[in-house]
């Protein structure tokens, strides 16, 4: 529960605490991310660029940027499969346009469309 206050203080909503498929996670985590859409909603008004993600230390970017594009689409996934509201999943949206070549995108979007995706969505 702290851990989630922390992160969406920072401005980075963990992905462990949106995917339900993480055994340490639970409901409440969504419902408090959900609750705390304000803040969200906050920071991506103020949002610039992507912010330093400890788990990505490194200059290359580019596992990065597909996980922030996966962890966009499995946001949504879970959220609207409990009929929640998506918006702190626009965050992780704001940050892959931000660092993924617009190339990959489309690429991926195109295999999300016709289910030839490499990623588990």
């Amino acid at each position: 529960n702290v851990a989630v206050s922390i992160y969406v203080v920072r401005g980075a909503i963990p992905p462990a605490c949106i995917l339900c498929s993480n055994k340490c996670c639970s409901s409440r985590y969504i419902t408090k991310i959900v609750i705390m859409a304000d803040v969200v909603d906050e920071k991506i008004k103020n949002y610039k660029t992507a912010p330093f993600d400890a788990r990505f230390p490194n200059t290359n970017q580019s596992r990065n940027c597909f996980q922030n594009y996966l962890d966009y689409h499995r946001c949504n996934k879970a959220l609207a499969a409990k009929d929640m509201d998506v918006t702190p999943c626009d965050w992780y949206q704001r940050v892959y346009k931000s660092i993924c070549p617009l190339t990959w995108v489309n690429s991926w979007d195109e295999g999300v469309e016709n289910g030839s995706f490499a990623g588990k969505v």
